[in-house]
């Protein structure tokens, strides 16, 4: 919550700078934003290598048969909950943007330095050496090098809890002083405002198709399984994260019926690879922000399906921090996409605004996945 109300800050103290009319200022903010933007874009493929390959070492444990179920019923629940996202807000954000979304672009002020951090590899490039990495040292049960990429997974949190999600808000209010300076700030306000609602109700009609899905398949009362959830959803909102909230998540599990093996192994490991709900609010999102910046072309299904089905891939072990998951799949919106570093920005702000929502559904919806494998577990 306090990351929230600095992050609003950033945008209220952004919007008057941008208001204000005063060019050196609005630079000052502007070179700041340029800074962090590229600090941030330069910390991108690191976060994707070190949490992905960190991330599949840890699938190695249990059953194989159990670990390919539960990954695939995750990925897939992904999948489903991304093309709900797609479809809703295609649906809405017309309406809402139906005037063209924003004024046009008037003469855009410059940073006063022109500053490059050149990222050590691609993103495609980290995703394939973290994959490979990870899936190796698995079958080799290479411990130093899995020590390795451990720690270097601790070091890229740190420097995100540390250094990256402190920062944000003077990122944030940087890309507001210049949307506000161009005179487009507050057209872009309503639309977002709009999208965060919506992301927030697809997030709830997700969790109840998840449950209702779960509980014809057991043969249960779904709105039953679902308010025992209810203690992992509440907890999930106050920590933003999915990792945090596994002891909360695994103990309403358990108390829907889930046997403890199968909940002690399912639990914990979709809180790194199942993140629905951070799909939605990040397709949701996405579709925003290419309503109302200049130069995005608002994109069909067949389009954006690839980013969906690359967003549940690249978030899997996304740091257990506020932002963790949208910082990762930065790097699918921009080379899949084409967003620009204010679109980057703005789509980081709209993220963080309802993170916990996100989170929420993410752990939710884990308990849905239990029930599946509980059942399909009971039939092998």
């Amino acid at each position: 919550m306090k990351l929230i109300l600095k992050l609003l800050a950033g945008i209220i103290v952004g919007i008057i700078v941008g208001l204000l009319g005063v060019d050196w200022i609005t630079r000052i903010f502007l070179t700041v934003e340029v800074i962090l933007g590229q600090f941030i874009r330069f910390m991108i493929p690191l976060i994707i290598l070190f949490f992905i390959a960190s991330g599949v070492t840890k699938l190695g444990n249990g059953s194989g048969k159990m670990v390919g179920l539960t990954v695939g019923t995750a990925y897939v629940s992904t999948l489903l909950a991304g093309t709900l996202a797609f479809f809703v807000a295609s649906f809405v954000m017309p309406y809402v943007a139906k005037d063209g979304g924003v004024p046009e672009e008037g003469a855009s002020l410059a940073s006063f330095i022109d500053f490059e951090i050149a990222p050590i590899m691609g993103v495609v490039t980290a995703l394939v050496l973290a994959f490979a990495f990870g899936i190796s040292m698995t079958m080799l049960k290479s411990d130093t090098l899995i020590r390795f990429f451990d720690e270097g997974k601790a070091v890229v949190e740190l420097i995100i809890v540390k250094a990256i999600i402190p920062l944000l808000p003077f990122y944030i209010a940087g890309i507001f002083a210049g949307i506000a300076a161009e005179g487009t700030v507050f057209a872009t306000l309503q639309v977002f405002g709009v999208v965060l609602v919506v992301a927030i109700l697809t997030h709830w009609v997700w969790i109840t198709i998840q449950y209702v899905a779960a509980g014809s398949y057991i043969g249960r009362n779904p709105f039953a399984l679902l308010k025992t959830m209810l203690p992992a959803y509440f907890t999930g909102l106050g920590t933003m994260s999915s990792a945090a909230t596994i002891p909360v998540t695994l103990r309403q599990a358990k108390q829907n019926g889930i046997k403890e093996d199968i909940a002690n192994f399912s639990i914990p490991l979709c809180a790194t690879i199942h993140l629905s709900g951070s799909t939605i609010t990040i397709v949701s999102c996405s579709l925003a922000v290419m309503m109302v910046m200049e130069g995005l072309a608002t994109p069909t299904y067949f389009t954006m399906l690839p980013v969906i089905a690359m967003l549940g891939v690249i978030m899997i072990a996304a740091p257990g921090v506020p932002g963790g998951a949208v910082m990762a799949a930065t790097g699918v919106l921009a080379s899949m996409l084409g967003f620009s570093e204010a679109a980057i920005g703005l789509m980081i702000a709209l993220y963080m605004a309802q993170d916990s929502f996100g989170t929420a559904t993410n752990v939710t919806g884990d308990g849905a996945i239990a029930l599946f494998i509980d059942k399909i577990s009971n039939k092998g």
